[in-house]
Parts: C-alpha cells; sequence; structure tokens
C-alpha cells in the first residue's frame, strides 16, 4: 500500500464485524443463487410478465442474461409506479440553471411532462429498438427525454454536452440514430455554449437523422432547416396526453453509451433494461440509504454514467427527490455548491475526488460561510480518492459526522460494484478504500496469469461471475466486446484497474492498469505517483504523465498545484524529488515538475493527462472539446516553456 494509505478506521465509525458480516453473507447468497436472490429484488419492481429464470447462463460473453423472458419498462417503473399513490405529489426534481433559474417538478409533473416529450417521439415515428440520441445542457429536459425514449422501447443515446461536432457526428453515425433531441444552446460560466451551432455541421455527416427536435433554453437565435428541425415547444401537445409505455423483454437495450477507446473508436457500451433496472433499484438503495426525506444531488454530468444512473434512473426508481444543476461548481462564485446544498437541503452528495481537492485548494472559508447541517452521507466516484481529500471531506464538508462511500464502478458495470453500503450495515471506514463488493460482485484481485493474490498485494481487478448491472454488448461490435473485456482473463471481466485488498478484506483501488508507466522496465502507476505528491504538505493537486524517453522509454513528468500561499521554487522542487525519491523509491522520480495555476481538466472534472503529454512532449494537442478551461492549456505551455529555460541556464 502507498505511504499515507495505512489508516485505523476512524474513531466515529467503530468496527462492527457483525455489520461486515452482514454485507458479506449477503453477497455469499446472491453469488450461491442469482437467479432466487435478484428474482426477489426484482419482485419489488413491476413486470408485466414474469417467465422462466431471473438468470440465465450463457457460453458466450457476458456468460449470462438476466430477466431473458420477463417484460417491464424502465419509464413505468420510475414514474407510473407513483402516479395515484401519495408520492405523486413529493418533488422528484428540484432543477437550477447557471444563472440563477429554477424550476421544481413533483413525480405527477414529470410524468405529465415525459408522456408529452414520448407523444413528440412518437409522431415523429420513433418506436421499439429505433435509437435517439439526446445532445442538451444539464436542463430537465435532458431527464424527460431520456424516460421518453425508453417509454417507447426505444433506445437513447446521451452525448456529453462538451463534445463538439465531430465526436457528435460519430456517435450518432455509429448508433445509426433516426432523432436528435438538442438545445439552442445552455450555460456554461457565464456564456452561452452554441449546441445548435455544433449539431448543424454534424448533421451534413449523419443520413440516418430524419428529425431534430429543439429545446429552447437560451432564446438566441439559431439556424432552423423546415424540412427536419421542430421547435420542443411548439410541437408538443397543448392537452395532456398519456402515452402507453411498451413493455419489452428484460435484455431489450435500454440505453447506448460511448466510452473512449484505445484506438480513438468511441466503444458504444450497450445495457440492458430489466438488469440495469433492477441493480440500480438494489445499489442505490444498499449505499446511499435512500430515506423519503433525503434529497439527493449527484454533480456529474448527465452525459456520464454516473448521470444516468444516480440521477436519472436510481433516485426515481426508489421515488426519491434529486437536484440537477446546470453550470460549474466555481461560478459565479466558489461557493456556489455550497449554497445549492444550504438553499434545497441536500442530505447526500454524491461528487468527484477532483472536485474535492479543487475546493481543497480554496481552503475551508467558503464551506464555513455556508449551513451544511442537512447533510448526512458523502459520496465520492470517477477515482480513487487520496486518503488527504478523504479527510478534507469528511471534516469540512461533512463535520466530521457524515460518513463517506468511496464507490467504485465504470460505464460498463452499469452501477456500483465496490462500496461501502450504508443501507445494509454501519461498519468501520478506512480512508481512500471503497470498502467491500455489492451483493453478487464476485470482485478478485489477481495478478499476470490471473491466479488471486495475497492480502497485500497489487493486481487486476476482474469480475468472475454475471452481474444484473453488467452492459451486454459493444453496439455493432460483438468481436470487440469479448477480446476487450474477456480476453485478457477468459470467461472472467477485466476491469483494467490495479486493486489491492487488505487483511480485512476490504478493497483499495490504485488507478488505471493502462495508465502505467515503464521507466528503464519497471512499471510504474501515474496515480499512485500522484498520490506520494500529494502527502507533500506544499502540493494542493498532482498530475503525472510518462514522456517518451530515448534510454528508459518513459520517464515521470509531474505537474503540481501549490497550496495558497506557498511559492513555487527551484528549492521547493529538489524537496519534492527527493520527498518520492524516499517514499517510493529512485526509479519513480520525475524527469520533470512543472508547478502550474491549473491543470487542464474535463467539464466532469476529470484531468486530462494527454494534453498534458502533449505539451510536454511539444507535439499537436489532440481534441480539446472537453476541455473545461482552455486558459489551463496555456498555463502548461508557459510553465513548460519558463522550466526549459530556466534549465537550459543550470551549468552541466
Amino acid at each position: 500500500m502507498p505511504p499515507g494509505w495505512e489508516s485505523e478506521p476512524l474513531p466515529t465509525m467503530s468496527h462492527i464485524s457483525p455489520g461486515i458480516e452482514r454485507v458479506l453473507e449477503i453477497n455469499r447468497r446472491a453469488l450461491a443463487d442469482p437467479d432466487e436472490f435478484w428474482g426477489k429484488v426484482a419482485s419489488e419492481l413491476y413486470f408485466a410478465q414474469r417467465v422462466g429464470p431471473a438468470f440465465e447462463r450463457m457460453d458466450d460473453p457476458p456468460f449470462g442474461r438476466w430477466f431473458p423472458r420477463w417484460k417491464t419498462n424502465l419509464s413505468y417503473n420510475c414514474l407510473d409506479r407513483w402516479i395515484g399513490t401519495d408520492l405523486q405529489h413529493k418533488v422528484a426534481l428540484h432543477w437550477e440553471g447557471e444563472p440563477g433559474d429554477r424550476r421544481t417538478f413533483t413525480y405527477l409533473q414529470l410524468w405529465k411532462e415525459v408522456n408529452r416529450f414520448a407523444s413528440v417521439l412518437q409522431d415523429l415515428g420513433v418506436g421499439e429498438g429505433d435509437r435517439v440520441t439526446i445532445y442538451l445542457p444539464m436542463i430537465p429536459e435532458a431527464i424527460i427525454a431520456m424516460l421518453a425514449t425508453v417509454r417507447l422501447g426505444a433506445v437513447h443515446s446521451v452525448v456529453f454536452g462538451g463534445f463538439a461536432t465531430q465526436a457528435l457526428a460519430d456517435r450518432i453515425n455509429d448508433s445509426k440514430s433516426k432523432v436528435l433531441v438538442t438545445a439552442d444552446g445552455g450555460w456554461r460560466r457565464g456564456k452561452i455554449v452554441d449546441l445548435k451551432g455544433l449539431v448543424d455541421p454534424a448533421l451534413l455527416q449523419t443520413p440516418t437523422i430524419e428529425r431534430v427536435v429543439v429545446v429552447k433554453r437560451t432564446g438566441q437565435p439559431v439556424e432552423m432547416d423546415a424540412d427536419r428541425d421542430r421547435w420542443y415547444h411548439e410541437v408538443a401537445p397543448t392537452k395532456e396526453t398519456k402515452v402507453a409505455p411498451v413493455m419489452v423483454e428484460g435484455p431489450h437495450p435500454s440505453f447506448l453509451l460511448y466510452t473512449s477507446g484505445t484506438t480513438g473508436r468511441p466503444k458504444g457500451a450497450c445495457h440492458s433494461t430489466a438488469g440495469y433496472m433492477v441493480w440500480l433499484y438494489y445499489t442505490t438503495q444498499a449505499v446511499f440509504d435512500l430515506s423519503p426525506k433525503d434529497l439527493f444531488w449527484c454533480t456529474a454530468d448527465i452525459g456520464w454514467v454516473t448521470g444516468h444512473s444516480y440521477i436519472t434512473y436510481g433516485p426515481a426508481l426508489r421515488g426519491g427527490t434529486m437536484l440537477m444543476y446546470e453550470g460549474a461548481p466555481d461560478f459565479p462564485s466558489p461557493d456556489r455548491w455550497w449554497e445549492l446544498i444550504e438553499r434545497y437541503g441536500v442530505s447526500i452528495l454524491y461528487t468527484s475526488p477532483t472536485a474535492i481537492r479543487g475546493f481543497m485548494r480554496r481552503g475551508d472559508e467558503g464551506p464555513k460561510r455556508h449551513d451544511l447541517s442537512s447533510l448526512r452521507i458523502l459520496g465520492s466516484v470517477g477515482e480513487p480518492i487520496n486518503p488527504e481529500a478523504w479527510r478534507w471531506y469528511y471534516e469540512h464538508i461533512g463535520a466530521r459526522r457524515c460518513p463517506i462511500v468511496d464507490t467504485w464502478w465504470q460505464t460498463e458495470t452499469g452501477g456500483i460494484m465496490i462500496a461501502p453500503q450504508l443501507g445494509l450495515a454501519r461498519y468501520a471506514l478506512k480512508p481512500g478504500s471503497a470498502t467491500l463488493p455489492i451483493a453478487g460482485v464476485d470482485a478478485v484481485v489477481v495478478d499476470e496469469q490471473g491466479r488471486r493474490v495475497p492480502p497485500g498485494e497489487r493486481g487486476f481487478l476482474t469480475i468472475q461471475h454475471p452481474w444484473p448491472g453488467e452492459f451486454t454488448t459493444l453496439w455493432g461490435d460483438p468481436e470487440r466486446f469479448a477480446q476487450v473485456y474477456f480476453s485478457r482473463f477468459p470467461g472472467v471481466y477485466y476491469a483494467a484497474d490495479f486493486a489491492m485488498q487488505d487483511a480485512d478484506g476490504y478493497f483499495w483501488l490504485l488507478g488505471r492498469a493502462d495508465e502505467v508507466m515503464k521507466v528503464a522496465g519497471h512499471r510504474i502507476s501515474t496515480t499512485e505517483l500522484e498520490h506520494i505528491l500529494l502527502l507533500h504538505p506544499a502540493v494542493a493537486e498532482s498530475a503525472v504523465i510518462g514522456r517518451s524517453d530515448a534510454v528508459k522509454f518513459e520517464v515521470p513528468v509531474a505537474c503540481i498545484i501549490l497550496k495558497p500561499g506557498v511559492p513555487p521554487s527551484s528549492q521547493l522542487r529538489e524537496e519534492l524529488l527527493l520527498h518520492v525519491r524516499t517514499n517510493m523509491g529512485p526509479i519513480a522520480v520525475p524527469g520533470q515538475i512543472y508547478f502550474v495555476e491549473k491543470l487542464p481538466k474535463t467539464r466532469s472534472a476529470k484531468i486530462m493527462r494527454r494534453l498534458i503529454r502533449d505539451v510536454v512532449e511539444e507535439r499537436p494537442l489532440g481534441d480539446v472539446t472537453t476541455l473545461e478551461d482552455e486558459t489551463s492549456v496555456e498555463e502548461a505551455k508557459r510553465a513548460y516553456l519558463e522550466l526549459k529555460s530556466e534549465l537550459e541556464r543550470v551549468p552541466k
């Protein structure tokens, strides 16, 4: 385990072994008889038909089918189940736009809007199995369009609103979508993002698109093709309408979500209907302990799987209340998130370690100015959370009273796979550990030969048994599906993440196995080196990449953001090099360290390490369409040139 990751259970989270035993026993039951276990969970949801087993084994990847002859509808279970009950008047969604405009929907109101949108799609010829691409900002219509699409038995493909023209066109063409749903624009850091202006050139390359539905968000003038484009507010029915939900079999695809591939061609992960639904219904409760009084805020963008699973579907399947916010976390002031938590009374906050570290840099004055007492559970998602960020989150946001659910999962897994399970039991939390697998997740850490490694040893994370939320294929490319995910260790799912189990059986996620530098024949994890640098008291954020080297193949290069009040200096650089040498070894010492004011990040707060590599290797920048702030790349360039000049002045 990297230095600084060892820790005793927090004093406020005393070790309760019966709690751990309960979680382990539930997992054993789910693995021993998946048909019985998941059939029982599914009995709490609506199925129009229940024929045959809940789980059916297969010989080929993904080696199992869930609810193969059962019939249901995802939209019905999120909305219709609550209509006619007391919950129909409960708030389903609070929404706030970046300029401060607000909208609220009860379950009844949301159900009506979804029926209206479904009616529009139906009139445009969308039916069972058709694909609908959704390219919207973080507005309620994004959720409404998703629920309306699956209501018709159609398949949605949500494209992140930060992607530009070519990325959108590629995804439309791969899915062969029939209809595109977009908006005139959206707000980001006080500026209008011209979505329609990005859509029009993309549609010159997408012959399958027949109609475009445009939601009016900003009111800016846009070009409308009279034969193709329709304003949503003009074609939506003015009278109350009802669209019957189409009942589909369990394996029927509900959505495609494109992930980056090593070849550069996006991979369309295809998720089922029933298995995905049951998995979210279960994990939302098991992890977040959702109660009727909770207000759940997942800060992810709707274009990523976290936004699908824990904004749109998971809380609605439980009749929960969600918060959705359009803009940047620190605009127009660094306090924006804390203002929202105080205003709406957020009780569950689910965000990324990168966002947490960004707030850490600003100190704790912002959170102190707001009443955050409504919070009771904090969540972390997207990457391993380093212990320092875990503790800051726990102390300054959760006031040392909110447990942190550090969750591991992927686009491909559909929902959370390893996490503290507060809805089942209370047990010790360890800063930096995702703790234990969810019921039915047979997680095993293996070596290069696929053999289980002993506790305390790093290896590759695999999932040895099918689970309900797993994706079913890569759209139109089953051969690639089998090769990428099931060939490294035949018969099991390869997560491409490093992990370790400690003596208590807790899992520690140690970063991507494909984010590894090969330095003079040694494999070094960029994530591990970043954590080592974060242990130094002067470092607020770090990003490490491997720079090509003629002798060593690669050498580590680190970009460092210092804490407020700490000035950059040659002395500090030498101190950090010694710090790495002492804590990780000479082979991991960076060849260069840059001090920067900001790092290039996506709008979902992930560091774009490939752009840092482009800067350091002095080559043209790759795609920057998802970049949150273009000035961060310029900042990195300036830092590089300054360091290069400084090094040239140093006597050899």
